[in-house]
């Protein structure tokens, strides 16, 4: 088994840049020039984050690919082995695996045999996420859908034999989970993207061959909801032709309330690395049960939250303060010996409630004669209690 980088030469790749991928760019061009985003900062910048992932808050991220098969270190395996060459790869592969064994002789072991899309969206509904990032290809070039530009390195034709981000994408659906695909531009060892580099960038070869076709087939394909693309360092936005793609996202793709970005919002993206047969191991499973178990009794002060004029407050406590639909909510990670919470920031008033997530009656408070800090006395520390390990408060009528 050959990658499509060791089989193929350099100049027989840059000869597969056609007219056909130079009409891509143009249709680009043209699709985005006269609509409602122009391609270029100024106006995609200027267009607002989707709703529904500002509301989201929780979501999981997917790292599964051939660098799955060694499953050591991390999924920058190949370039640590053969780009930066650390002692520490070389030697486990020199303990592990035979002489003249190839990065792409790990692709055949990435067999997938276990994978279950329909229960892997119901551990994730029952996570509490309400969104899924999976990587649709990582720097190593491999896809893990039946890309046309990645012929003998992708997940139909080695491996699995399965079309994993489409699969996967199915039962999130049925599970009212959002769908996101994180999409590396750059792949390390490519011919054409090597080429590009050594032209300093001057050229477009693997742009226009590879990363900008793969990316309008994954959005019209499988109309995610989010795009992560990675992987932009090496390069200037114009090489990537960024713009231009990004305005025909927003103004004439299937998807235009996609999020293009997922490190705004205050969003937690949780990851999660199934191994190569495509099992979640017991340990995460567990972890990701415990974080819906929270969520369900918690999550009304985490999803669709805004953050509050404090966000936190310097004391020897740990709190922490969101804000919805009027109510302060307050969480904190240290439950007082005295079972009295003195709050400095919220200012009570003759109309101030406090319940605490979990539980129906309302919580006694009073006002600090000397401070005027909030003083809320809290249930007695059952053992159920005590294993939530973070606890809510829910404030109303405090200004």
């Amino acid at each position: 088994m050959k990658s499509l980088g060791e089989e193929t030469t350099v100049a027989s790749m840059a000869a597969m840049v056609t007219s056909a991928a130079q009409r891509l760019l143009l249709i680009l061009l043209a699709a985005s020039a006269s609509a409602r985003y122009t391609p270029d900062w100024e106006s995609l910048d200027s267009r607002p984050l989707p709703s529904w992932f500002d509301e989201a808050k929780f979501g999981i991220f997917l790292h599964w690919g051939v660098y799955s098969v060694p499953a050591w270190g991390s999924e920058w395996f190949w370039w640590n082995w053969q780009g930066a060459h650390l002692p520490n790869y070389e030697i486990f592969m020199h303990s592990y695996y035979p002489p003249g064994f190839s990065y792409a002789d790990f692709a055949p072991q990435f067999r997938a045999k276990f994978f279950d899309p329909k229960l892997w969206a119901k551990l994730f509904k029952a996570a509490g996420a309400r969104y899924v990032v999976l990587t649709s290809k990582h720097h190593e070039g491999f896809t893990n859908w039946p890309s046309p530009t990645s012929w003998n390195w992708n997940s139909m034709d080695v491996g699995p034999h399965r079309d994993l981000v489409g699969e996967l994408g199915h039962f999130l659906r049925e599970e009212n989970i959002h769908y996101g695909l994180y999409h590396s531009l750059l792949e390390w060892f490519n011919p054409l993207y090597v080429l590009d580099k050594d032209n300093n960038f001057t050229t477009q070869n693997f742009v226009m061959t590879k990363a900008l076709p793969e990316l309008v087939d994954l959005v019209n394909k499988y109309k995610p909801d989010l795009i992560w693309s990675d992987g932009e360092w090496e390069a200037p936005d114009t090489y990537w032709n960024s713009t231009e793609f990004l305005a025909w996202l927003y103004n004439d793709s299937p998807v235009k309330d996609l999020v293009d970005v997922v490190s705004l919002g205050g969003n937690y993206l949780l990851n999660i690395g199934p191994t190569k047969d495509g099992v979640i191991i017991p340990i995460f499973q567990e972890r990701l049960l415990s974080v819906g178990r929270w969520l369900s009794i918690n999550g009304e002060g985490i999803y669709a939250s805004k953050p509050w004029r404090v966000q936190m407050e310097h004391t020897t406590s740990r709190l922490w303060f969101t804000t919805k639909q009027s109510a302060v909510y307050v969480f904190f990670a240290d439950w007082p010996m005295s079972g009295i919470l003195q709050l400095t920031s919220p200012v009570p008033t003759n109309m101030t409630t406090v319940m605490m997530l979990g539980i129906p009656e309302l919580l006694k408070w009073s006002e600090d004669s000397l401070d005027r800090s909030l003083l809320i006395y809290l249930p007695k520390l059952s053992p159920d209690l005590a294993d939530m390990k973070i606890w809510t408060l829910k404030l109303k009528g405090v200004e």
